[in-house]
C-alpha cells in the first residue's frame, strides 16, 4: 500500500503517494538535449568508481526517472545526474525510480544548463510540475545543483524549512557534501577533447578524484620517478666502485663492518 503524505501549498491540498508505475506507463524518452552534458555525467561518476566510493546499494544515474504520484497523477522528471544512499533492492536494469517505495529519497539532484530551456528553475505547481517544485515540495531532494558548464557557474542550493537556499561555497570555490563526504566544484580543463569547465570532486584532505586517464598519468609519473631513483643509484654505486679501485680496494672483497 502506497505511503500517503499530506502538504498543504498556498492552500491548495497537495496529496502524494509513493506506488509502483504501472507497467503500461510511458515514461517521457526525451532526447539528450546535447552532446556535453553525458559527458559532464560520466565524468562525475567516473572519478566515484575509480575513487572505490560506489557501493552497490547505491544509485547513480543520469537522465533517469525519478517518480511519483500527486493528487493521483503519476509524474516522472530525469535530472542529468542524480545520487540515491541506498535502495532497497539492486535492480541491474532499472528504468526508473520511485522514493520511500524503492529505498532513500535521492540525496543529490543535478541540471546542467544548456541553451535550451529545461525548467530548471520551474517553480510550476500545476499539472506537470516545474523540476524546482517537483525537487523541492514533492521529493524534497535535500540538495539541488544547477551547473552552467559553459561559463562555469555552479549554483548550489540545500534544503531548509523546505525551501532551497543558495549556498556559498568555501575559499576554494567548493562544497562540502556531508552525506557523501566529499567536495564539489568546478574545474577547467580538458577530457574526451572538450575544453572548459567541470564538475568534480575532492575528498576530505583536498585531493583531486581523478579520472581515468589521470590515474593513468599519476601512474606513468610514478613509474618514471621510481626508473629515475634506480638509475640515480646505479650511477652512485658505479661512482663508489670507481673510487674504491682508484684506491687500489677491490670492492667485492671488502673487511665486514664490526
Amino acid at each position: 500500500m502506497a505511503t500517503q503524505l499530506s502538504e498543504a501549498k498556498s492552500q491548495t491540498e497537495v496529496v502524494i503517494s509513493w506506488e509502483a508505475l504501472p507497467k503500461d506507463f510511458k515514461l517521457e524518452d526525451e532526447p539528450v538535449e546535447n552532446t556535453v552534458q553525458p559527458l559532464l555525467a560520466g565524468a562525475l561518476r567516473e572519478s566515484l568508481e575509480i575513487s572505490g566510493f560506489i557501493q552497490p546499494q547505491m544509485l547513480i544515474a543520469s537522465n533517469f526517472g525519478l517518480c511519483a504520484t500527486v493528487n493521483g497523477q503519476f509524474i516522472a522528471k530525469a535530472p542529468d545526474w542524480v545520487y540515491v544512499p541506498s535502495v532497497n533492492q539492486v535492480v541491474g536494469n532499472r528504468k526508473s525510480y520511485t522514493p520511500n517505495l524503492e529505498g532513500d529519497i535521492p540525496a543529490i539532484a543535478i541540471e546542467f544548463l544548456s541553451d535550451t530551456e529545461g525548467g530548471e528553475y520551474s517553480v510550476k505547481r500545476a499539472y506537470p510540475p516545474g523540476k524546482w517544485y517537483f525537487y523541492e515540495h514533492i521529493l524534497q531532494i535535500p540538495i539541488y545543483i544547477i551547473f552552467e558548464p559553459d561559463g562555469g557557474l555552479l549554483e548550489y542550493y540545500q534544503l531548509e524549512n523546505k525551501r532551497y537556499e543558495l549556498k556559498q561555497p568555501n575559499e576554494n570555490g567548493r562544497h562540502w557534501i556531508d552525506v557523501m563526504g566529499l567536495f564539489l566544484g568546478t574545474w577547467q580543463g580538458t577530457k574526451e577533447a572538450r575544453t572548459g569547465y567541470w564538475l568534480r570532486w575532492w575528498d576530505q584532505a583536498g585531493n583531486l578524484l581523478p579520472w581515468a586517464v589521470e590515474q593513468i598519468e599519476q601512474e606513468r609519473e610514478r613509474t618514471e620517478q621510481e626508473r629515475q631513483r634506480a638509475e640515480q643509484e646505479r650511477q652512485q654505486k658505479e661512482r663508489l666502485i670507481a673510487y674504491l679501485q682508484s684506491q687500489g680496494i677491490d670492492p667485492n672483497n671488502l673487511p665486514p663492518f664490526e
